[in-house]
């Protein structure tokens, strides 16, 4: 948590967790929660989810993980993890010989889900793969495929059911003398998801991944996640994400960050605040706003930037933000810069002039950051 003695309100104290590693990746503790998604080509295909684990990584993705469900894929992997940018977690249904090949072709951690891998002695092979190869774990519960027994114990998935499911299993790897370990209680349902995560994060102190599993196409599933997610992490919980959309994974890596940003606790690009234009607007808002997004996506650098239609709310929004841009009259509005008003600017050179500024403004910040890299040296 950073901590804002001047507006206290925004303050989010985390829970406290372990620390494991993912790869070179950090899960826990005071680590950044990371922002992880999921391939959905064939995994047979190397360049193809090469392709696009390079390309959510490139979106922002710390994480990606594949869904591993024969040997083709596990034998796949070893390029796969090999070429990656980022560090990738094996998926695992079913088959535990299949967690146990991934961990020997380099994935940084398994994926299993306890209501599915089988009995103890199977679990305890797939312990050992990940102890010789120096692989994570998360044990992940998921309310669609809890055991028999908890259902017949609580007649149906509820979040009692997925806890002791997840805490048998926590039992299980510590048994085994086993620690890298997150955890995840997963269900489409968030009032489910969120009393499930609610509970967890009372009674262990392993790293939590979150998410709303499928969650549901781009707009319903963003909303759900937005809703479900939001809740945990403003209270604190939470130490990795995953956005579960019925949509390109390259999305689901945006959408998690905008909620990480919306909450302060990632930075990443440029975030647009922006009106929802009306007759008031002196320019087209909306067009504006989409070509923006578009052409200023490869910037990585965190500022602010604001595009508001009108004098209402434009000069106030443009006060706290990096750049601005407030539509007036006759064609032209007014830049702001560092909160100032800096030039006249007329609406048909706006785009170009301010993805211009934008990539100055980020030349500059990120020669300042590299300055204070070397001065901290």
């Amino acid at each position: 948590m950073s901590l804002n003695p001047i507006r206290p309100w925004r303050n989010i104290p985390r829970r406290i967790s372990r620390q494991i590693m993912v790869g070179n990746v950090p899960v826990g503790g005071d680590a950044p929660i990371s922002v992880q998604t999921m391939t959905n080509t064939n995994g047979h295909d190397v360049r193809a989810t090469l392709d696009q684990v390079i390309a959510c990584a490139e979106a922002g993705a710390d994480i990606v993980r594949i869904s591993a469900p024969d040997q083709e894929t596990t034998a796949a992997l070893r390029e796969i993890c090999r070429e990656s940018p980022v560090p990738i977690v094996a998926d695992i249904h079913f088959h535990y010989k299949r967690a146990i090949e991934a961990a020997e072709a380099g994935a940084a951690c398994l994926r299993i889900n306890p209501g599915n891998i089988g009995d103890v002695a199977r679990v305890r092979e797939v312990i050992r793969a990940a102890k010789d190869n120096g692989c994570s774990i998360r044990i992940g519960v998921n309310a669609g495929s809890l055991e028999r027994h908890l259902l017949e114990k609580y007649g149906e998935p509820c979040p009692d059911a997925m806890v002791e499911s997840g805490m048998d299993h926590i039992k299980i790897l510590q048994d085994n003398d086993f620690h890298e370990f997150k955890i995840s209680v997963k269900a489409s349902d968030v009032f489910l998801s969120a009393a499930a995560y609610a509970q967890l994060a009372e009674i262990t102190d392993a790293p939590i991944h979150l998410g709303i599993t499928e969650a549901g196409g781009f707009v319903g599933g963003t909303v759900k996640s937005a809703v479900g997610l939001g809740n945990l992490l403003w209270a604190g919980i939470g130490d990795t994400i995953r956005v579960s959309l019925s949509a390109d994974p390259v999305q689901e890596v945006k959408v998690g960050f905008e909620i990480l940003k919306s909450l302060g606790l990632r930075t990443r690009g440029v975030q647009i605040i922006s009106c929802p234009s009306c007759a008031r607007q002196g320019f087209d808002v909306i067009r504006t706003v989409e070509a923006l997004e578009q052409r200023l996506e490869h910037i990585k650098t965190p500022m602010s930037l604001s595009i508001i239609g009108c004098v209402v709310n434009g000069p106030g929004e443009a006060l706290m933000t990096d750049l601005g841009f407030t539509g007036g009259g006759a064609g032209s509005g007014m830049v702001y810069m560092a909160g100032k008003q800096s030039h006249k600017l007329s609406n048909d050179q706006m785009v170009d002039h301010i993805v211009e500024l934008v990539e100055k403004r980020a030349e500059v910040l990120e020669a300042e950051a590299r300055a204070a890299e070397a001065a901290a040296e």
